[in-house]
């Protein structure tokens, strides 16, 4: 048996915990920039908001609604999401994580009919210990698990914990998921299932392999073998870490809050890129062989000058090393930059991704210095994961991720900068 624990509401209930005053009215989170909305409470969603509302277009409901507004505050969550995980961990020993607010459970140590209460345990565990409220779905493979955590969230009578742990159960909970629902079922597979009268997920649970694999890919008849309770995806195999397959791209890129047309305000913003990709391509322990660095003005304003660039930059041999990834940066910025544009987004695009393991490095380079760059990138990341924050340590060009962005209506950071930590005043005995 596998399980999957899911938090209810992620963002908003982060943001609960460190505002009871949130917990009884309508909530929002809001995208970069305080664009869209990303995640909402149960109120909100009844008011009719939903995810992916451009915020200026439903201000006004808000403001009459009383809904309390966020700016995301990713570095809360991230935190939040650590513990979460811990906590689970401590637990059963093991756990798989799958997203910010998901991951997977193996419920073998424990026997078949302790499997329920064991999980009513996890889940009491992690809303005392954290303060989050989540949803546990159980089934013998992992894409039946992900439809039980949907029924645990939706229906209060489960108590949080839903088991599919027979052929009724199993029978009856396809029927009653569209095939929308299902993971690995997106936009475009729906409109190619449904001229075949495949609507919910026990129309292709039923039907045959043959025909699952006339419809759909390789992937598609992995689903299908889930639906009908054998497991093809090994709960091992759901890792985020460097075992995984490479990534074809990788990308970073922001939209700023104002138009940025000062260069040395673009160079601190491509500098905060490169940290960020560099960061990412390490956890992969994958190296990029080159770069691209895009700019672009605001598409919405006719009214102004318009210009949009990109730059290739080939670098001497396949790096991770943030200095490197840098430089290469800056230089491709050089060359695409323009006096007298107000440049609205920004971005780095690495298209040659190697394994850093295996990189070819060049015939004149310094393994002696490349060897000294290796242990100090290796430093730099072992610091900042020890300390509060990702970036205490950082090249010199770097500028916060705040500095670009709007984000008006953010929280504190409550768990991960001592500034922001929550003061309690309290009276006694009258003093």
């Amino acid at each position: 048996m596998v399980g999957l624990i899911d938090c209810n509401n992620f963002f908003v209930s982060c943001e609960r915990i460190f505002n009871p005053r949130l917990r009884t009215v309508p909530v929002v989170v809001l995208s970069n920039n305080d664009g869209c909305i990303v995640a909402l409470s149960n109120e909100a969603k009844a008011l009719g908001l939903r995810r992916g509302n451009p915020y200026f277009q439903v201000k006004e409901l808000c403001e009459r609604s009383n809904v309390a507004v966020l700016s995301g505050n990713h570095r809360l969550y991230g935190d939040i999401s650590n513990r979460v995980m811990t906590t689970v961990a401590a637990i059963t020993g093991s756990v798989k994580v799958y997203s910010i607010d998901e991951c997977f459970i193996d419920f073998n140590i424990w026997p078949d009919a302790e499997v329920v209460a064991a999980g009513r345990e996890i889940v009491r565990r992690i809303r005392r210990d954290v303060g989050v409220p989540t949803s546990l779905g159980i089934a013998t493979t992992k894409t039946l698990a992900k439809i039980a955590s949907r029924f645990a969230k939706k229906y209060s009578a489960y108590r949080c914990v839903c088991a599919i742990d027979n052929e009724y159960r199993r029978r009856r909970a396809l029927e009653l998921t569209e095939i929308g629902d299902v993971w690995g079922i997106g936009r475009r597979l729906v409109k190619r299932l449904a001229p075949y009268g495949i609507t919910h997920a026990v129309h292709l649970a039923d039907r045959s392999r043959e025909d699952v694999e006339k419809i759909l890919n390789i992937t598609g008849v992995r689903t299908w073998q889930e639906l009908n309770g054998c497991s093809c995806i090994d709960i091992d195999t759901i890792d985020n870490g460097p075992d995984t397959p490479l990534q074809k791209q990788m990308c970073c890129s922001r939209s700023f809050a104002t138009d940025i047309a000062e260069y040395g305000k673009l160079e601190s913003a491509i500098g905060l890129f490169a940290t960020i990709i560099s960061r990412h391509l390490r956890e992969r322990g994958a190296a990029a062989a080159g770069l691209s660095v895009f700019i672009q003005t605001n598409m919405h304003r006719p009214d102004l000058p318009q210009y949009s660039a990109s730059a290739y930059r080939p670098l001497p041999e396949p790096a991770n090393d943030t200095m490197a990834i840098a430089e290469a940066a800056t230089e491709a910025l050089r060359a695409v930059y323009r006096k007298g544009y107000g440049y609205k987004r920004a971005g780095i695009h690495i298209s040659e991704l190697c394994s850093a393991q295996h990189a070819q490095h060049s015939l004149f380079g310094d393994p002696a210095d490349r060897e000294r760059r290796r242990r100090l990138m290796q430093a730099v990341d072992a610091i900042n994961a020890s300390s509060l924050s990702n970036d205490s340590i950082h090249i010199a060009s770097y500028m916060p991720v705040e500095s670009h962005a709007r984000c008006e209506k953010r929280s504190q950071l409550f768990t991960t900068r001592i500034d922001d930590i929550i003061k309690v005043n309290f009276q006694r005995n009258g003093l």
